[in-house]
């Protein structure tokens, strides 16, 4: 039995310790906040409460799987997941309006070709199959297994993009997501409906590979999922089967140093100045210079951070939580996505480090009865991606943040009829509340990794280059998400439990 500990209590550093401690490990993670969840938070005011991280969940067989490996109560035994049926409502610049059923190929070509027009439809269609090539090719290295030690095979962008004939140039095929709306979608509202799944994850259209192309893939094909009681239930019980496995939390614990010994991680060092010991660590939290012994812990890797194209910080998200009078509209969807109104504007600003002036909107109302006080109110989110906390835009700044709000509200106007004259109270989280939640500088949101683009949109891999140290959680393989986190959390466990010859489940 091996002593782990484990840095932090986000839900891929959870995963891990789960995992490991079936295994027979005595596991301890050390929290620096007073709670669980990291990224997957709460707020509650006056009986109306809203997630404060992600609004859906994706791939839940992830986290179906993490319960049925960690003792006889499967997931859906521990939280209500339901799904999100239709998946959106999207609202274009042109007036048109989508509504997309969940997983439902047949049902998105229909809606599409009803809304946009005869063959829209198809070509979204088309443009799917490719996708799924792409998840073919890429799935098991890029998901589900430990980075190789040359990672070069996923250096090649796996999506089957059409060749393109340009006169007296040759022919070209798509190489970023915006090369692909425009040269295969061939419509705008079909391009911003791409761009659009692009941006939710903090990805630039022009610079992502188009091998993003996985995310609507992924959405469309195992569908969007909600978790009654919100997201943070999902982290409830993940803590509580952690708990359940004898796994010990310490809160309000910050580790400050991860303590080296003959060249191999041997503990932790607290900010009280205690040293616990440790036959391994697992950082489930961003990577620091200060506490990880800068690049060291890149070589020996499976891969080492590159600059991602255009350069620029990762950005995070701008949120507003409306507690609403008036009950909701039965026929209202959950997800309305209300495109920008000036997509190349908003691309310049959310990744030059500036304020976009008519962002896209992402508006969650859930139809959940423990959201809101009663069935005469409404609880309803709002969402941005925006440039992070870095110097450039300062989202503590309280103008700012009350200004911005506004602007959201106004956007989102247009799929909340009447939204601001039901307006009870307001609560603006920014990439500031995320930096001082999660311990992310500038409060920036990891992307998950991508195939493509010579590898610069991979995360370091779950192995460091300091044995006896591993990565877990969004900013490590495979990247952000929960589900994603969930899969960090799982290499993690089977490389410490098996070795290096561990090659990922099957």
């Amino acid at each position: 039995m091996a002593r782990i500990a484990v840095i932090g209590a986000g839900a891929g550093a959870m995963a891990a310790a789960a995992r490991l401690a079936v295994a027979g490990h005595r596991v301890t993670v050390y929290e620096r906040s007073g709670t669980y969840g990291g990224s997957v938070g709460r707020y509650a005011h006056d009986g109306f409460t809203f997630d404060t991280g992600p609004g859906l969940l994706r791939l839940p067989a992830v986290w179906r799987d993490l319960f049925v490996k960690t003792g006889k109560e499967p997931l859906e035994r521990c939280v209500t997941l339901t799904q999100v049926d239709p998946a959106s409502r999207h609202l274009f610049t042109d007036g048109t309006s989508v509504t997309l059923p969940n997983a439902s190929r047949a049902g998105v070509t229909a809606a599409l070709d009803t809304a946009l027009g005869e063959g829209a439809g198809a070509r979204w269609g088309a443009f799917l199959d490719r996708a799924r090539g792409a998840w073919d090719r890429s799935r098991r290295p890029l998901l589900e297994e430990p980075l190789p030690p040359d990672p070069r095979t996923l250096a090649h962008d796996p999506y089957p993009a059409l060749r393109r004939r340009r006169l007296l140039r040759g022919a070209r095929r798509a190489g970023t997501v915006a090369e692909i709306g425009a040269w295969e979608l061939a419509d705008p509202r079909l391009a911003a409906l791409l761009d659009g799944y692009a941006l939710a994850y903090g990805l630039d259209p022009r610079r992502a590979p188009a091998s993003a192309a996985l995310l609507p893939y992924l959405e469309e094909t195992f569908g969007s999922w909600y978790v009654m009681g919100g997201m943070r239930a999902l982290a409830r019980a993940v803590y509580e089967r952690c708990l359940a496995r004898r796994v010990e939390f310490v809160f309000d614990a910050e580790v400050v140093r991860i303590v080296e010994k003959d060249g191999r991680a041997t503990g932790v060092e607290l900010a009280s100045g205690t040293v616990a010991e440790a036959d391994h660590v697992v950082l489930g939290a961003q990577p620091r210079a200060d506490l990880t012994f800068g690049q060291e812990l890149w070589s020996g890797g499976a891969v080492t951070p590159q600059p991602r194209p255009g350069g620029g910080a990762v950005p995070g998200r701008f949120m507003v939580l409306l507690s609403l009078r008036g009950g909701r509209h039965p026929d209202s969807a959950h997800r309305t996505v209300v495109h920008g109104a000036d997509g190349a504007a908003e691309r310049e600003a959310v990744f030059g480090g500036r304020v976009a002036d008519r962002p896209t909107v992402t508006v969650l109302r859930p139809d959940d009865p423990s959201t809101r006080p009663d069935e005469a109110h409404e609880a309803v989110t709002l969402v941005a991606t925006v440039a992070p906390h870095d110097g450039r835009v300062d989202w503590a700044d309280p103008e700012l943040r009350a200004r911005y709000a506004e602007v959201l509200i106004d956007v989102a106007s247009a799929a909340v009829p009447g939204l601001r004259e039901r307006i009870l109270h307001r609560e603006v989280r920014t990439p500031v509340e995320t930096a001082a939640d999660t311990g992310a500088v500038g409060g920036s949101v990891p992307a998950p990794a991508l195939a493509g683009a010579a590898g610069a949109y991979l995360h370091a891999g779950n192995r460091t280059g300091l044995p006896g140290l591993y990565l877990a959680g969004g900013w490590s393989h495979p990247g952000g998400g929960l589900a994603h986190a969930g899969m960090s959390g799982a290499l993690v466990a089977g490389l410490i439990v098996e070795g290096d010859g561990f090659r990922g489940s099957r």
